[in-house]
C-alpha cells in the first residue's frame, strides 16, 4: 500500500475516533502521531516538530496576553460595556460578541481574538442568562470572517498575497481582502442571527469559573449589611484622640450609654485590650449600636468615628470593591491555628490590616461581641487586594471565593490597565505592520505584560492551555505526512482534472470545495500550500486569473467550520463551551455553503476571471 494511502487511513481512523468522542482528543491526536511514526510516514524529528512550530509559540504568547487583558480588568470593562450594548436577548447579545470577534481577529488574527474573547464572552452571556455554548461557537466563526478582513488576520492571507505578487505582479494588499471579507461577515452574522438558534447545540461546560459579576450584592445580602448601613444598629470604631475625656478609663467603663453596646479595643498596631485595660490616645473602641448615638458619643468624648460598615455601603454601588480594596470569604477548618484567637466585627487584624466586617457562626450573626474564633466561622473581611491574595497561600484558613478571580470580574480598568492597553496597541501594531514575524510580536507581548507587572510569572504560566497545545501540536505529523506523501494531491489532482477546459464557475467552486474539505482535518496554512500550485495549473488550464482562484482558495482555507481541529480558534472555544466533535458541523455547513455562494458570485467582480 502507498504512503499515500496509509496516510489517509490514518486521517480516516483519526477522524472517526474523534466523532464518536470515547477517548479524550489528545490521546486520539498524540495516537494518531505515533502512528504515522511506526508506519514510516514521519521521521522522528517530524513527530516532534510541532511542538517546536512558531504557531505554538504565537498561541501560547497570545493567551499570555489575554490573561493580561483580564488581571488588568480591561476584560471586565469590555465585558461590562458588551453588556450594556447587548441586553439581555439572545441575538442581540450575540451578534455583539459576534461584530467585536469579527473586527478584533484582523488586528490580532483569528487565534489571539477567540484567545481574548472567551472569557468576556462567557461573562456576557451569563449576565443574560444564556449557556456559554450559546455564543462561544458563534465567536469563533465570527472570528474566521473577520481574519478576511486585511492581510495580517491570517498566515493564509500572507500566503496568498505572496502568490498573487509572484504570479500576478500585483499584490492584493492590506485592505484588499476586506472586499470579499465585508460580505462573508455580514453573511455570517445574518445566518448566524437567522437560524444559530436552531443549530447550535445546548451545553454544559465543565471548566468555567464561577461567576462573580454580581459577588458583592450577594455577599451584602447574606451578611445581611444593607440593613446596617442604613439606619440600624451598626459597627464602628473609635478612635481615642489625646485631649479625650476616655484617656485613662477602663475599656469596661469607658461607654456609660445604654445605646451603644462595647464591643472591644485595639491598640493602634491591632493587639486586642482587655476589659482592664486604661485606654491610651490612638487606642481604638469597637463599639456597636445606632449611628445618631454613636455620632454625639464621640462629639461629646473628642473620639474620630470610623463607620466600619456605612462609610463603604454608602454612595457608590461598589465602593466595597474597588481598584485598591475589596472583600474576602474565610472559613475556619478544623486543625486551624485561628481557633481560639479573637475575631469580632469592626476588629483590624494585626497580622495583615485585615478589617473584619462581618462573623457568622452556624449560620448566626456573632459580630456584634468579642469572641474567639471556633471551627466552622465564616468571617468576612476587607482591605488591600494584596492582603486578601495572600490569604490563598494561609494553610490555617478556606478561601471561599478566590480573590483574584472576584477582582478580575468586578473591577473594571485596574491600575495596571493603561499598561496592558499600551502592550496590546503596541502587540497589534507590531502585527499589523509586519516590522516583526507574528510569533515574535506574540512574544514581545507577552513578555511585555510580564516585565512591566501586569502579571506575574506565575500568572503567565498558568494563562496558557498546555493540553490544546500539546494536542494542535500533536496533529502538525499529520499535516506533514499528507503533504510529504502526496495524499492530498492523491484526492485533489482528479477533482481539478475533471473541470479543466469546463466552466470557470465549475472550477472556483470545486477549489472552493477541495480546499474547504481538506482544511477540515489539517491546518488551513497547508491545505493553502498543498491547493496553490494545483489551483494555478487548473486556472491557466482553463484561461481564469491567477488572483481569482487564489482568492477562491484563501476565502475556502477560511472556512474552517466543521471541525474543532479545523483551526486553533475553533479548539479554544471548544473545552470552555462544551462542545463535541460532532457539534460544529450543523451550523458550519450552512455557513460553508453560504460561503461558497458568496465567494463564487463576488470574487470574479473584484478579481475578474478574464484577468
Amino acid at each position: 500500500m502507498s504512503d499515500a494511502a496509509l496516510s489517509l487511513i490514518v486521517l480516516g481512523v483519526t477522524v472517526v475516533l474523534f466523532i464518536i468522542n470515547k477517548l479524550p482528543v489528545g490521546l486520539v491526536a498524540i495516537g494518531s502521531a505515533l502512528a504515522l511514526y511506526f508506519l514510516g510516514l514521519v521521521e522522528l524529528d517530524e513527530l516532534t516538530s510541532g511542538l517546536g512550530q512558531s504557531v505554538i509559540a504565537f498561541i501560547a504568547a497570545l493567551f499570555v496576553i489575554s490573561e493580561g487583558l483580564e488581571a488588568s480588568g480591561i476584560t471586565a470593562w469590555l465585558g461590562s460595556v458588551l453588556t450594556r450594548v447587548a441586553g439581555r436577548t439572545r441575538t442581540r447579545v450575540v451578534a455583539a460578541i459576534m461584530v467585536l470577534a469579527a473586527a478584533l481577529s484582523p488586528l490580532i488574527t483569528i487565534n489571539g481574538a477567540a484567545a481574548a474573547l472567551v472569557p468576556v464572552s462567557v461573562a456576557v452571556a451569563r449576565r443574560a442568562h444564556l449557556s456559554p455554548s450559546r455564543v462561544l461557537l458563534p465567536l469563533a466563526f465570527a472570528a474566521s470572517a473577520g481574519s478576511l478582513l486585511t492581510l495580517s488576520g491570517s498566515p493564509v492571507n500572507v500566503i496568498i498575497d505572496e502568490a498573487a505578487t509572484e504570479q500576478t505582479g500585483s499584490s492584493i494588499g492590506y485592505f484588499g481582502f476586506s472586499l470579499i471579507g465585508v460580505p462573508l461577515v455580514v453573511v455570517t452574522l445574518v445566518v448566524i442571527a437567522l437560524v444559530g438558534d436552531r443549530l447550535i447545540p445546548r451545553r454544559e461546560s465543565q471548566s468555567l469559573p464561577e461567576d462573580f459579576s454580581r459577588y458583592q450584592r450577594d455577599v451584602v445580602e447574606h451578611y445581611e449589611l444593607s440593613g446596617l448601613a442604613t439606619t440600624g444598629v451598626r459597627t464602628f470604631r473609635l478612635h481615642v484622640e489625646p485631649a479625650s475625656t476616655l484617656v485613662g478609663k477602663t475599656v469596661r467603663a469607658a461607654i456609660t450609654d445604654d445605646a451603644i453596646d462595647t464591643v472591644a479595643a485595639q491598640s493602634e498596631r491591632g493587639r486586642v485590650l482587655s476589659s482592664t485595660h486604661r485606654l491610651e490616645p490612638s487606642d481604638v473602641l469597637v463599639v456597636s449600636g445606632v449611628g445618631t448615638a454613636v455620632e454625639a458619643l464621640a462629639r461629646e468624648a473628642d473620639l474620630t468615628v470610623e463607620d466600619t460598615i456605612g462609610r463603604r455601603m454608602s454612595g457608590q454601588r461598589d465602593s466595597l470593591i474597588n481598584r485598591d480594596n475589596g472583600i474576602c470569604e474565610l472559613v475556619i477548618p478544623p486543625r486551624s491555628s485561628w481557633i481560639g484567637r479573637p475575631a469580632f466585627g469592626g476588629m483590624v487584624r494585626a497580622e495583615d490590616g485585615l478589617l473584619v466586617l462581618s462573623v457568622r457562626r452556624q449560620n448566626d450573626d456573632v459580630s456584634s461581641r468579642a469572641s474567639t474564633l471556633q471551627e466552622g466561622d465564616a468571617l468576612l473581611v476587607y482591605g488591600p487586594w494584596g492582603a486578601l491574595d495572600a490569604l490563598a497561600d494561609d494553610k490555617d484558613v478556606l478561601v471561599v471565593a478566590s480573590s483574584e478571580t472576584v477582582r478580575r470580574q468586578t473591577v473594571p480598568l485596574g491600575r495596571s490597565a493603561p499598561r496592558a492597553a499600551v502592550i496590546l496597541v503596541v502587540t497589534i501594531a507590531l502585527l499589523a505592520s509586519g516590522a516583526v514575524p507574528p510569533v515574535v510580536a506574540g512574544l514581545l507581548g507577552a513578555g511585555a505584560m510580564v516585565l512591566f507587572r501586569v502579571l506575574s510569572s506565575e500568572q503567565a504560566y498558568r494563562a496558557v492551555p498546555w493540553a490544546t497545545l500539546v494536542l494542535i501540536a500533536a496533529l502538525i505529523p499529520m499535516s506533514a505526512a499528507i503533504t510529504s506523501s502526496g495524499g492530498a494531491e492523491l484526492i485533489a489532482r482528479p477533482i481539478v482534472d475533471l473541470v479543466s477546459g469546463h466552466s470557470a464557475y465549475l472550477l472556483l467552486a470545486v477549489l472552493f470545495v477541495l480546499t474547504a474539505v481538506l482544511g477540515q482535518f489539517i491546518s488551513n496554512v497547508a491545505t493553502a500550500l498543498i491547493v496553490i500550485p494545483i489551483a494555478l495549473v487548473a486556472a491557466a488550464d482553463v484561461g481564469v486569473d491567477a488572483r481569482t482562484v487564489l482568492m477562491v482558495v484563501c476565502v475556502a482555507a477560511a472556512a474552517s467550520l466543521l471541525t474543532p481541529i479545523a483551526t486553533p480558534a475553533n479548539m479554544i472555544v471548544m473545552n470552555p463551551g462544551g462542545y463535541r466533535f460532532g457539534d460544529y458541523w450543523r451550523l458550519g455547513i450552512v455557513l460553508m455553503v453560504c460561503w461558497l455562494i458568496v465567494t463564487v458570485t463576488l470574487v470574479p467582480v473584484f478579481w475578474p476571471i478574464s484577468g
